[in-house]
């Protein structure tokens, strides 16, 4: 029988855990995929180097991330911000680069400049696209926090790898459950979002 403080506390850290990586990613993709639009030679590169990283097998990058920085929560918040990066990034870049040119035209048309044309044009109509980047990488995340307790990073994957070790079916239920509601919550939370923001007839929003 595992305490449910003990539950309580691993809990409290993989949602730090979680969450730090994917705002984290979220801070560096969306930027990414808007200078991606300014020419096609840079979302070449940029795509380029999140589908390499994409392309490691997580558990891979996990081990790369140790001689590097270490173990610990650090080391494993890096660890998943690379894998989360690249579903943002794409979505985002695919949403914002598909908007109709009529529309882009249009807005050049009555003197909106290339900021407000991204922030009111191309933003509003990338939002599926975006969330479901968001919402894809918000589970990826999820899951990698678990494997990331084999380097100190605590969170629920502690117990599943404890009760793994011990052949303790307490343990590994005690840490696999909670992870297994976090990720629906991620993702009934990330679509409220996009209802709520993405403007009508987008989407089929």
């Amino acid at each position: 029988m595992v305490g449910v403080e003990r539950v309580l506390g691993v809990f409290g850290e993989h949602l730090v855990l979680t969450y730090a990586s994917l705002f984290l990613s979220i801070a560096v993709g969306i930027p990414l995929a808007i200078l991606s639009l300014k020419s096609k030679r840079l979302a070449s590169f940029i795509m380029g180097f999140a589908n390499l990283v994409q392309a490691i097998p997580s558990f891979a990058v996990v081990a790369i991330v140790v001689p590097l920085l270490g173990i610990g929560f650090t080391p494993a918040v890096f660890a998943i911000f690379l894998r989360a990066l690249l579903p943002i990034v794409k979505n985002t870049y695919v949403g914002l680069s598909e908007v109709d040119e009529a529309m882009i035209d249009a807005a050049r048309g009555i003197g909106l400049t290339e900021w407000e044309i991204i922030r009111y044009v191309r933003f509003p109509h990338a939002y599926p696209a975006m969330f479901a980047g968001i919402k894809f990488a918000a589970v990826l995340a999820n899951s990698i926090a678990i494997l990331t307790a084999i380097i100190g990073s605590g969170g629920l994957g502690s117990l599943v790898f404890e009760g793994l070790a011990s052949f303790n079916t307490d343990k590994i239920l005690a840490g696999s459950i909670p992870a297994i509601l976090m990720a629906v919550f991620i993702d009934v939370s990330f679509s409220y979002i996009e209802k709520r923001i993405t403007p009508k007839g987008i989407g089929g929003a």
